[in-house]
């Protein structure tokens, strides 16, 4: 393997984040303690002919830089350039998912319905968890069809903490729903 994925670890009042640096691209943003790390480690390494090397980077200073105005309700859009590594169907709903706004909520039988086939709510799912770049890729903002939070790598402590900060931010008074 030619290339290096420079990582650092981010600690944040939400988790712990693993943040990697592929050229000058955001290829993760990952909470460090999730099921499935080794699976998504291999699918970066393996995606970008690359390997991790333990090194903070000035990108890695302008993503944490970012992150923490976003934690700080400053930031609502970033401006990264990030390198997804997945499958098609896998970047088509990473890309669904970058278009839920700020502060918005989304249903995975709706992010289906956006994708044109309702009937992949599973693989839609699926591929929602399988997102590498949390937060910038807002999988946090996908519900269940009943309101209720469900899976999030993070875990749901996490996900209902980033779903208050953006209420608080925008200012809809709608989480209370996920308080049960």
């Amino acid at each position: 393997m030619a290339d290096k994925i420079f990582i650092k670890e981010f600690k944040t009042d939400y988790g712990e984040l693993l943040l990697g640096d592929y050229n000058e691209q955001l290829c993760l943003c990952d909470w460090k303690y999730r099921r499935m790390r080794t699976a998504i480690d291999s699918r970066i390494q393996e995606g970008l002919q690359s390997e991790y090397v333990v090194e903070t980077t000035a990108f890695h200073e302008e993503v944490t830089n970012q992150l923490e105005a976003y934690f700080e309700g400053k930031l609502k859009t970033f401006d990264l350039p990030l390198k997804a590594v997945g499958s098609a169907f896998q970047q088509s709903v990473w890309e669904a998912l970058q278009q839920i706004p700020f502060g918005s909520r989304e249903t995975y039988l709706g992010l289906s319905r956006k994708l044109g086939n309702e009937k992949a709510i599973r693989a839609v799912a699926s591929a929602n968890g399988a997102n590498a770049i949390s937060i910038l890729v807002p999988c946090h903002r996908v519900v269940g069809s009943n309101g209720e939070l469900t899976g999030y790598a993070g875990g749901l402590s996490a996900k209902r903490k980033l779903l208050k900060m953006e209420e608080k931010v925008v200012g809809v008074g709608q989480l209370d729903i996920f308080e049960k």
